[in-house]
């Protein structure tokens, strides 16, 4: 227990440690362990095994094949699967496009789409961002033009992570120029094979490739494949990221980073080699981001159990999590690359790709810990900037001026 949780809550987090260290793969478990990379294969198991289990798809309704787990327990198990080094449940089906279809999809969408989605054989990703129209999503520039029974789909989709792993893309268009820029956006499901569609790496700081590029060139989608109606597509955007909500500030992995650093600084405590004032200061550092991360873990159960006992979501709340989380990732990782000394200053990709049976030398462990630090700095990018955050609580909680020179502050 991290927190002051009620009894069942305690006892529920407990059932899912002992589940994820008993039931995760070996191979997997060493990989979360060292910091290796996953590969799809790896995602692919671990959901089904979850599957097997009911955990998988957990907050799902009952009725479509969930277990109705409240936003407590979804909070306990991402803690303590990351905590023992399971991967991440990639989102875009599961908690992304599934939760839109079973709240918003047809009859014959649902049963299409979701069985593909709850067995971890069909593969998401998600059709967003474009080039200049990230943050501002309102202004994305992807069309679909009605021909008959189709849409004629034309554009670029940028930072799609995971595309060239998926079968679907669920995707933002805009089916109306002339309507006012949310109202002309529209919710699609696009068939990845579908003539027309190339994706094109992107390969990020870390030297890894985990997003892309997505060009769709008179790309021809079945009507029977729009959600929610033309003009649709803003409302579930909206609907989708407030599913989001509980995973946003990811503690599980960043206490997982606390750990592995305070083992580090075991070692470097002990070195003869490091002076004593570097030391005090190293261990001030270390003591004060376990203080920051255990005050980002309280914010996050508190706000948690705000939503979960029927508060409103619409608040700023997420992104004061969105916040808070990359600055203290990124204060972590920044911390992990000290205590790493001049090797910390190396990264070589390769090192994420390492054998599971090969224990890593200490140069490959400050690689390894060095991906840590660049990856991290995408944080404050995806899922809408920090920028765009800090403005978002700013409308939320300052007064805005009416125009007639009242003393307002205009955001």
């Amino acid at each position: 227990m991290l927190l002051d949780e009620s009894p069942a809550l305690a006892e529920f987090r407990v059932e899912v440690r002992n589940f994820v260290r008993t039931h995760l793969p070996v191979d997997i478990a060493t990989k979360g362990r060292l910091g290796l990379e996953y590969e799809k294969s790896d995602f692919v198991r671990w959901q089904k095994i979850l599957r097997e289990k009911g955990w998988f798809a957990a907050a799902w309704p009952r009725e479509f094949g969930g277990a109705g787990w409240d936003l407590e327990k979804q909070l306990v198990f991402l803690q303590e699967a990351a905590l023992n080094g399971a991967p991440h449940i990639i989102p875009y089906g599961v908690n992304m496009v599934g939760p839109v279809l079973y709240t918003f999809g047809t009859d014959a969408q649902k049963a299409k789409h979701l069985p593909g989605i709850l067995s971890s054989d069909i593969w998401w990703c998600q059709g967003y961002s474009e080039p200049n129209s990230g943050s501002d999503l309102a202004s994305l520039k992807t069309t679909a033009v009605r021909d008959g029974d189709h849409y004629i789909v034309n554009g670029t989709k940028m930072w799609t992570t995971e595309a060239h792993w998926a079968d679907w893309m669920h995707c933002l268009v805009r089916t109306d120029k002339e309507a006012k820029s949310q109202k002309g956006i529209s919710f699609l499901l696009i068939d990845m094979k579908t003539p027309g569609i190339e994706i094109r790496p992107i390969v990020t700081i870390d030297g890894q490739h985990h997003t892309n590029q997505v060009f769709l060139d008179d790309v021809r989608v079945p009507v029977e494949n729009l959600v929610g109606g033309e003009g649709g597509g803003w409302t579930i955007a909206k609907f989708l990221l407030s599913n989001e909500r509980v995973a946003i500030a990811d503690t599980g992995p960043k206490l997982k980073l606390l750990s592995e650093i305070k083992e580090l600084f075991v070692g470097v405590a002990a070195s003869s080699a490091v002076p004593e004032s570097c030391k005090v200061l190293l261990r001030q550092k270390v003591a004060d981001a376990e203080i920051q991360l255990t005050a980002l873990c309280a914010l996050e159960q508190d706000y948690v159990k705000l939503w979960a006992s029927g508060g409103s979501k619409e608040g700023p709340q997420a992104s004061v999590l969105k916040i808070r989380s990359t600055e203290i990732l990124q204060l972590l990782s920044e911390i992990a690359l000290e205590l790493g000394g001049p090797l910390g200053a190396a990264h070589d990709p390769r090192d994420l790709h390492l054998p599971t049976n090969v224990s890593p030398n200490p140069m490959q462990r400050a690689s390894l810990m060095a991906h840590q630090y660049l990856y991290g700095r995408c944080w404050s990018i995806f899922g809408g900037t920090n920028e765009i955050q800090r403005g978002i609580i700013a409308r939320s909680i300052l007064p805005v001026s009416n125009g007639t020179g009242g003393g307002g502050t205009r955001i």
